[in-house]
């Protein structure tokens, strides 16, 4: 139940944060999409139904080519901010939550790359 309650809040929090037409895309509506993933990211695991959620979330609001470079410079900014980050974890969460994303969870990805 506390689970349940836990990812309805996540998603509602995503949905506040979703980009509108015309709007650039903001490391604090990167953040929240990811704040899920914490867990998984720096402790390994199953990245589990919000964090799913939140990736696919930020799939959607990173569209563009200056989207996708500017989650990119958020998500690499966030990924430096935990010594405890697991890259291999960080690696892998795309493909756990069974999503294609243009953007690498990375420390050291160059997002000038990302076309």
């Amino acid at each position: 139940m506390k689970g349940i309650i836990i990812s309805a809040i996540a998603v509602l929090a995503m949905i506040q944060f979703m980009v509108e037409p015309g709007q650039a895309l903001t490391c604090g509506q990167v953040d929240a999409s990811l704040a899920p993933c914490i867990p998984y990211l720096t402790q390994g695991g199953d990245p589990g139904a919000a964090c799913c959620n939140g990736v696919r979330a930020l799939k959607g609001m990173a569209q563009n080519t200056a989207d996708k470079r500017a989650a990119c410079n958020c998500v690499k900014a966030a990924a430096n901010r935990y010594a405890n980050l697991k890259e291999d974890a960080a690696q892998a969460l795309p493909t756990k939550c069974g999503v294609t994303l243009d953007i690498t969870v990375s420390k050291s990805v160059n997002c000038d790359l990302i076309s």
